[in-house]
């Protein structure tokens, strides 16, 4: 069994190895922190259960680090299926576990359900599965008899994880297309369902032009997923898609955004038609700039191309590294990266690093 100090380990897809060693650098950095100023005596003391029971209304919380193992061997056999290996299982076994992973690709998403089977299997005592971006979160609904709502299907086979010594995995996803598909996952699993919306308002108050913002919404599903965040500090825009013959066209529905820096606000972007149209819109009722911002950067066939050389132009475009992607189309202008490193690492602070009394 493990200890209150050992450290997590931390798993990932070599999609996302990069963010996985900042996320490790990250808390490992706050549980060094935590320790600063305890003398040696005390930190062996706090080994023990006792010594931490009476020392913990003392002090500040005591974090636990995390280790990052990168020691999975993502293979494939010469008919194209997954050949895998975990090198080091006899490790997990009694530990605490968590895996990033990223279901960016319809190609990568079987390889990653084969390893995350096996957590809880190897005697994992404790599994998170870290999945920033909910791929079909956008099929969640059937409009018409004949559709399938794949957001189900996904969330039926993340729900076959086994059960670990400590009950269900928590599977933590970021901003996820519609809150009320938390219930498409069977109790077998706890969904967790986390927001990077901090991130971005945190960077608007770092703005010269911070008291001149308004925030915009390119739909109503926009408006009610995200508008809570927002109405307290800033005025907010509704926009609405409308059809005018043959054509749909996006207009300003509700608020006001005449001589305000507008940042249009939405969980992803697909080819981005929609934002450059709500864009145009905002413009046209006297908008000073306008800039975006979205977690999941998802830009099929380089669809992100459009805002870096196209006809309407973003003063800034802010996306996260939710999606591998996101770190190389970051480098174009007007994109900037948001890491989910720092709330990733806050989320697993909370409550998950923090060492039990």
């Amino acid at each position: 069994m493990s200890s209150a100090s050992e450290p997590v380990l931390l798993y990932a897809h070599p999609s996302m190895h990069r963010l996985a060693e900042q996320i490790a650098e990250r808390c490992g950095q706050r549980a060094r922190k935590s320790e600063e100023g305890l003398s040696p005596a005390s930190q062996q003391h706090l080994k023990t259960p006792f010594h931490r029971s009476l020392s913990s209304a003392q002090m500040e919380p005591l974090f636990r680090s995390v280790e990052y193992r990168n020691t999975i061997k993502w293979d494939k056999f010469q008919d194209g299926f997954p050949n895998l290996f975990i090198g080091d299982v006899h490790c997990m076994m009694g530990k605490d576990v968590i895996f990033l992973g990223s279901f960016h690709d319809p190609s990568v998403i079987f390889e990653q359900l084969s390893v995350l089977y096996m957590f809880p299997r190897y005697l994992a005592r404790s599994f998170h599965f870290i999945l920033p971006y909910f791929p079909t979160g956008t099929m969640e609904r059937v409009d018409m008899e004949g559709q399938i709502a794949t957001a189900k299907t996904l969330a039926i086979m993340m729900s076959s994880i086994p059960l670990t010594a400590r009950g269900p995995v928590q599977i933590c996803i970021f901003d996820i297309h519609a809150l009320q598909e938390r219930f498409y996952f069977s109790d077998n699993v706890i969904p967790r369902l986390e927001s990077a919306i901090p991130m971005i308002m945190s960077t608007l108050e770092t703005l010269p032009d911070k008291d001149n913002i308004a925030i915009a919404f390119p739909d109503d599903g926009a408006f009610k997923r995200f508008h809570l965040f927002f109405s307290h500090k800033y005025d907010t825009i509704t926009c609405v898609k409308i059809r005018e013959g043959n054509k749909r066209i996006v207009k300003v529905k509700d608020g006001n955004p005449d001589g305000k820096h507008v940042v249009v606000v939405d969980d992803l972007v697909q080819t981005g038609g929609t934002l450059i149209n709500c864009g145009e819109a905002l413009v046209e009722k006297g908008a000073k700039a306008v800039s975006a911002y979205v977690t999941h950067a998802v830009f099929p066939n380089d669809s992100w191309r459009k805002f870096t050389n196209g006809d309407f132009r973003f003063q800034n475009f802010w996306i996260t590294d939710s999606i591998p992607h996101a770190v190389e189309i970051a480098k174009h202008e007007p994109f900037k990266l948001l890491s989910l490193c720092e709330p990733i690492s806050k989320m697993l602070m909370v409550f998950d690093l923090k060492m039990q009394t």
